[in-house]
């Protein structure tokens, strides 16, 4: 019995994502192709693996014994890639990084920039991904590394199968238009203003909702966007005040919304999570580990860069 262990990689695909249509995907492949691959391994083993009675393919009980061993091979093929990266003094392959915009604008590109110089046979690949969708991909395996975010107050709760290197603590400021910010000295004087709120389940959401719990006052949201550029275009339009992280002032055109001096509304962390290495030896693989000191060393710059930003400070909290 020989069995092609490209096809074992689709079955295995497909067990985890739970179905053909997001195997596909996730491997880049048609819908038909990955159907056909699976066809074909059934040829080689001799057994039904896929159960095409139901609406939704499912795998037969010989299917998920091999996809079990398929993925045993997959992660000894990974365990050998890390091994082998150990003998060389280049390092090489693909390493797929979840991450969200202003992470990609102000850590990645310069990241990117100097993984090219020093290891040029790394391919990174950028996915735009944030929150449990990320994380979910992470697990998968469908990406090596994430980017993420989280408001300093709220306990990091990872699984111990997930390694965290502590990148940056971003400050957030409080933002408003230019018009407003001779107004606006204390938390109090927020209290009747309309915001530019974050999302929810955001690190900048959850600051604005900690910040109103902790000086008694309910926000009125007049918007609530995810990503910075229309948050900071709407204050500056007059439509609201808005927590903003530090590192998203990089971009904003001096006089286009004013800093407030209202202090103390806390921080982000923002983070690479790694999946923990199931090699004996317990050291993280050595194409992310260089991709996460990059990562650190950018933060570095982003965090100097901040440091220079203009504005008022020393203000009331």
């Amino acid at each position: 019995m020989d069995i092609d262990p490209r096809r074992l990689r689709i079955l295995h695909e497909v067990a985890r994502r739970g179905g053909v249509m997001k195997a596909a995907e996730s491997l880049h492949l048609t819908p038909s192709a990955v159907s056909q691959q699976l066809a074909q391994l059934e040829r080689e083993v001799g057994l039904a693996l896929v159960d095409r009675s139901q609406r939704r393919v499912a795998l037969t009980p010989a299917g998920r014994v091999l996809a079990v061993h398929a993925e045993r091979i997959e992660e000894q093929l990974a365990e050998a890639r890390q091994e082998l990266n150990r003998f060389t003094e280049r390092l090489s392959g693909p390493v797929t990084i979840a991450a969200f915009h202003t992470v990609i604008r102000h850590l990645l590109v310069p990241a990117l920039s100097d993984l090219a110089v020093r290891h040029p046979r790394i391919t990174p690949v950028i996915r735009e991904l944030l929150g449990p969708g990320a994380m979910r991909e992470l697990r998968l395996g469908g990406v090596d590394l994430v980017v993420a975010e989280r408001d300093t107050s709220r306990p990091a709760g990872s699984p111990p199968s997930i390694s965290r290197h502590a990148l940056l603590d971003d400050e957030y400021r409080i933002v408003a238009p230019p018009a407003w910010a001779s107004t606006v000295r204390t938390v109090a004087d927020l209290a009747e203003l309309p915001w530019v709120a974050g999302l929810p389940d955001q690190a900048c959401g959850q600051a604005l909702e900690r910040l109103a719990q902790l000086h008694g006052f309910t926000p009125r949201r007049a918007h609530v966007i995810g990503e910075f550029p229309p948050v900071l275009a709407l204050v500056a339009a007059g439509q609201g005040v808005a927590i903003v992280p530090s590192l998203a002032l990089l971009d904003v055109p001096p006089g286009e919304v004013e800093v407030t001096r209202v202090r103390g509304v806390g921080a982000r962390r923002i983070e690479a999570l790694t999946r923990v290495s199931r090699t004996t030896s317990g050291e993280p693989d050595p194409v992310q580990a260089v991709v996460v000191e990059a990562l650190a060393e950018a933060a570095a710059g982003a965090a100097r860069q901040v440091g220079e930003l203009s504005g008022p400070g020393g203000g009331e909290s």
